[in-house]
């Protein structure tokens, strides 16, 4: 059935070389099935019959009904373009003629299977690649793809089925489709589908319901599939409402933003924003920082690091937008990402900042809000804001100085122009005053210039404004002289102070970005992050030490040591980094401005220690994760490769011991020849085994000695299965000795040399060919057979790997991996190699013997 979602776009428009020409590019329509089996096919060729009887030119281009009945009954009636047969390896495979679809010009063409791979020898070598050139010539294009084959997702549905997807489609084909069509089923009816045997076939049913088409499997790549596509219609949606200037939020689905300042109230609304998001199905949270664009925001690094790190574990993401006006820039970008409802902290400012400063940026934002909802969560720090500071804070000893000098400047300047009261004006004594308060402010600050202006204008007013020695003026201009003195010094004097102080910050800020910024490629760079972010800790605060502590224990857990530390008191400063650990500093005092800066070296050393310890869990569990698999491997592998063996041995030892059946000494002999047969090669596959098992865990015990090729390569012959097998030796008797354990070696040799007999040419001779190489022996193993693909040359050392193998009777597929495993522990390799002209060559380098080998290994022993 179809699901209930689908996207629609407008056709493409692409222009033609050729001047003056407008060409029309194909409309591309794509069935997007959540598992194979849902009725993509099916649902695409229902589509073609309702086009064709609206007289639309549809043809077939390439349909894969996989034997099922009705899907090939819905064939009749289109017209088929026929398939074109390429040769590959010894078989013919059908291709979908793309130069046939090209030449006849249908209005539309059904593509089946997008995520397909050609046989090489087109043009093209994805499907979809195909299908991009039939758009490209304006023919619209029909076709399916499943969930599992986009690229984004390979990963995810390797982990939840087991099975990697090798033929993938780029999402960005998909998702510029005109439409998308989800064909949904649920998973129960798909297991009903196929239990009746309209998916695949019956012997294929009970091994399909086992493995890939579990219930689990089936209900993950359902959700991730409607998860895509509503991913892409919600990005339709968006591009609907910029297109038609839509401004007001849609509530198709509840998006929650939070705003965030990193002040100490953040975790409080940040979980309540949470709590809103979780109450509805498919709820987003989205985290959002307003910094001003000069950079210069007194948010503190840690603590923001902190709330975005709890975001983000709580689901949600986390976003900087850059605006100097704070609530159109969170309106900006809350009707940008269509958020339904905003979460605020009220504020923390008391009412006497509130009377001075304004309504605020909460209520402000509330004004702009319009259709958002927005919710105002209050906390522990309402009301608990300073008042608004109206000067730098400076050391206690510029303090002193700032005010000093505004008491002590304007009577300097005043006994230094009083001699001159007859050649200067007044306007130039108001002017020298007025530099002197700046000097003030420079040095003390606002506060400092507010008392140098009062002074300056009543020694203006008694010394230099007639009649002079007394507070009174005799001139209505000079009153005005005076109050704007005093003005333009005060409003001058603070526009300085704002200066200067937005200096000191953006100085600050800049040190703290390249310190923050040195920070983390330092971690990035360094291979143990943790005593990494100590020593950077250590040096850029000028610290004696920095060590890491468990706050349960109070063990150390990593420590950085100046090496020149001072003697004597030390001032000890703590961080907590997460509820286990505290980041302790020993050296000088501390600022305030340097502890916030602390905080976020702090949150990298957190995070560092999270990785860590996700690293340690992952090691942990990579052993338990092989075992697993390899436990799941030999349990399917047993079921017949070992079973098989021991029933053929079974069934001839019964048939001997039957009263009821007399048999010829022929046949008794012939009898014992299966089960003698049958109990070697048994033995052989748990010979193999218990050998895998020994090199995974350490166990295998050498006993190194020189060893001849020539000695090494008879008993592997004895061995083999076919003792008349047509294997040539060349050259073994030329390279030297080789230091090795001869009974592993032999082993080695049969497994490849057996493997190399099973994919030989017929009639061809596997050769097995020596060279010696410095202090390296180099065996060749070549065969004639049809080759081993570049990707697959890795995969024939896994284990329980048959690669090409037409049968599950020739062993468990451990032979390769045994072998490699056994030439490894001896100290060499086994590699795969192209055998000029067609086939595969093993290579086994072991190292040379050396000429005192003899005595080494006799003193050893």
């Amino acid at each position: 059935m179809s699901g209930p979602l689908s996207q629609e776009r407008a056709a493409p428009m692409s222009r033609d070389l050729t001047p003056g020409s407008l060409k029309r590019r194909g409309q591309l329509r794509v069935y997007l099935g959540s598992a194979p089996g849902v009725g993509k096919t099916y649902r695409m060729l229902d589509e073609a019959h309702r086009r064709h009887d609206r007289g639309t030119d549809v043809v077939v281009g390439f349909i894969e009904c996989h034997g099922r009945r009705h899907t090939e009954n819905l064939l009749q009636g289109l017209e088929l373009i026929p398939r074109l047969t390429r040769h590959y390896r010894d078989t013919d495979f059908p291709e979908m003629d793309l130069d046939a679809i090209l030449a006849r010009r249908p209005q539309v063409v059904l593509v089946d299977e997008l995520a397909h791979t050609n046989i090489p020898g087109g043009r093209h070598g994805k499907r979809w690649q195909d299908v991009e050139e039939l758009l490209d010539a304006g023919i619209d294009v029909i076709t399916t793809v499943n969930i599992q084959h986009l690229e984004s997702l390979n990963d995810v549905v390797q982990k939840i089925t087991g099975i990697p997807q090798r033929e993938t489609v780029p999402d960005d084909v998909v998702r510029q489709a005109n439409q998308i069509e989800l064909v949904d089923m649920a998973p129960q009816a798909l297991r009903r589908r196929m239990a009746h045997g309209n998916v695949y076939k019956a012997e294929k049913v009970d091994a399909a319901l086992s493995n890939y088409f579990r219930v689990g499997n089936l209900t993950a790549l359902r959700e991730l599939a409607l998860l895509w596509v509503a991913g892409r219609v919600d990005e339709g949606l968006r591009d609907y409402r910029a297109t038609h200037n839509i401004d007001r939020v849609w509530e198709t689905r509840e998006r929650v933003v939070v705003a965030i300042t990193g002040g100490p109230e953040g975790e409080t609304i940040i979980r309540r924003a949470a709590r809103i998001a979780d109450r509805t199905a498919g709820g987003e949270l989205l985290a959002v920082h307003v910094t001003k664009s000069d950079g210069l925001a007194g948010a503190s690094p840690g603590a923001l690091a902190q709330q975005r790190q709890l975001v983000e574990s709580l689901g949600g993401t986390y976003h900087v937008v850059v605006g100097d006006d704070i609530p159109t820039a969170l309106m900006a970008f809350a009707r940008a990402h269509d958020a339904t409802q905003l979460v605020l902290g009220t504020s923390r400012r008391g009412r006497i900042n509130r009377f001075l400063t304004g309504p605020g940026n909460g209520q402000t934002t509330i004004d702009l809000s319009e259709d958002i909802d927005v919710h105002m969560v209050t906390h522990e720090f309402t009301g608990r804001g300073r008042l608004p500071s109206l000067g730098r804070r400076h050391s206690k000893r510029r303090t002193i100085a700032g005010y000093l000098s505004g008491l002590v400047l304007p009577v300097l300047l005043t006994a230094c122009l009083s001699p001159f009261r007859h050649a200067i004006n007044l306007t130039t004594d108001a002017l020298i005053f007025q530099l002197g308060v700046v000097a003030v402010a420079l040095l003390g600050g606002a506060f400092s210039a507010l008392v140098a202006s009062l002074i300056a204008s009543l020694l203006l007013n008694y010394y230099f404004i007639p009649p002079i020695h007394t507070f009174t003026i005799a001139e209505p201009n000079n009153i005005v002289a005076l109050l704007v003195f005093a003005t333009v010094a005060l409003t001058v004097s603070s526009v300085v102070d704002r200066a200067a102080q937005l200096a000191a910050r953006g100085a600050r800020a800049t040190a703290e970005a390249e310190t923050l910024s040195t920070l983390a490629g330092s971690v990035l760079r360094g291979a143990d992050a943790v005593p990494a972010l100590l020593d950077k800790t250590r040096t850029a605060f000028g610290m004696d030490s920095v060590a890491l502590l468990d706050r349960t224990t109070g063990e150390a857990i990593a420590r950085s040591d100046s090496d020149d530390a001072a003697t004597g008191d030390r001032e000890v400063s703590e961080v907590p980094v997460n509820g286990n650990a505290l980041m302790v500093l020993a050296g000088r005092r501390l600022p305030a401005s340097d502890q916030r800066v602390l905080t976020a070296f702090a949150a990298h050393v957190a995070a560092a220690l999270e990785r860590d310890r996700l690293a340690t869990v992952a090691a942990e569990i990579e052993p338990i994760k092989a075992a697993d698999k390899m436990r799941t491997a030999l349990l399917a592998a047993v079921s017949h490769d070992l079973r098989t063996p021991l029933a053929a041995a079974l069934a001839s030892i019964g048939s001997l011991r039957s009263p009821d059946v007399e048999f010829s000494p022929e046949d008794q002999a012939e009898l014992l020849d299966l089960a003698d047969e049958s109990l070697v090669k048994l033995t052989r596959l748990v010979d193999n085994l218990l050998d895998m098992s020994r090199l995974q865990a350490g166990a295998l015990t050498l006993h190194l000695a020189p060893t001849e090729l020539t000695d090494v390569l008879m008993g592997a012959m004895d061995s083999l299965s076919r003792p008349d097998a047509a294997v040539q030796p060349l050259d073994l008797d030329t390279a030297p000795a080789v230091l090795v354990d001869p009974p592993l070696l032999e082993r080695v040799l049969a497994n490849v040399i057996t493997n190399a007999l099973r994919h030989n040419a017929p009639g061809a001779p596997v050769l097995v060919t020596a060279s010696h190489h410095q202090d390296r022996v180099e065996v060749r193993v070549i065969d004639h057979g049809p080759g081993i693909a570049a990707e697959d040359r890795e995969r024939v050392f896994l284990p329980f790997q048959r690669l090409g193998d037409n049968d599950n009777t020739t062993g468990l597929g451990l032979g390769l991996a045994l072998s490699r495993g056994l030439a490894e522990a001896m100290g060499g390799t086994l590699d795969v190699e192209d055998t000029p002209g067609g086939g595969t060559t093993m290579l086994l380098v072991l190292p040379a013997a050396p000429d005192d080998a003899e005595q080494l290994v006799a003193e050893e022993g």
